[in-house]
């Protein structure tokens, strides 16, 4: 999609691919119903401990919408599924490209009607941050040891001042700014 050899399409279609790819390489085969559900299982994960408070405190003094590579029915449903209280639903679906193209960027800091340096982009993904901060904004690192599985996560742990501000969790962010 990136190079242009392929129309966008919103992730479940690239995750079900992946999942078919998957179970093929293994000689395994499961049921198109199973295989829908396991593809669904992106709708239903579970947030951070700290995300729906730290999101409920944030959300009192900011905009909060997630900048995702997500779709937005995806989004709906994790957000009815954990309780999240986004006040907007913004990413590659309306910038019809994947992070990190610039546009996925620009086009959710402009639908919120907003310049660059006025949004900050929240991550536990070094890369995410740095394309974001080439478009101007703002970023905040935050590590989640726990992203890989316990003991797998051997990389983006520190940001190493490299972002405008690191904090250890969504409340410590809050606390922040």
């Amino acid at each position: 999609m990136r190079s242009g050899e392929r129309a966008w399409v919103v992730l479940d279609v690239l995750h079900r691919e992946a999942l078919d790819d998957v179970l093929d390489e293994l000689g395994l085969d499961l049921p198109a119903g199973e295989r829908d559900e396991l593809t669904l299982a992106w709708h239903r994960l579970d947030p951070w401990p700290d995300t729906v408070p730290g999101l409920a405190r944030l959300k009192e003094r900011f905009v909060i919408a997630p900048c995702s590579n997500g779709h937005i029915a995806q989004s709906v449903a994790l957000a009815r599924h954990a309780g999240l209280p986004w006040d907007a639903i913004l990413g590659a679906e309306i910038a019809r490209a994947y992070k990190p193209d610039p546009r996925v960027y620009r086009a959710s800091v402009a639908a919120l009607g907003l310049e660059p340096g006025e949004a900050m982009m929240v991550a536990a993904h070094p890369g995410d941050l740095e394309a974001a901060a080439a478009c101007g904004l703002r970023t905040a690192f935050i590590p989640r040891p726990l992203e890989y599985g316990p003991g797998r996560q051997g990389r983006d742990l520190h940001a190493a001042g490299r972002f405008d501000v690191e904090a250890a969790g969504l409340e410590a962010l809050a606390d922040a700014l």
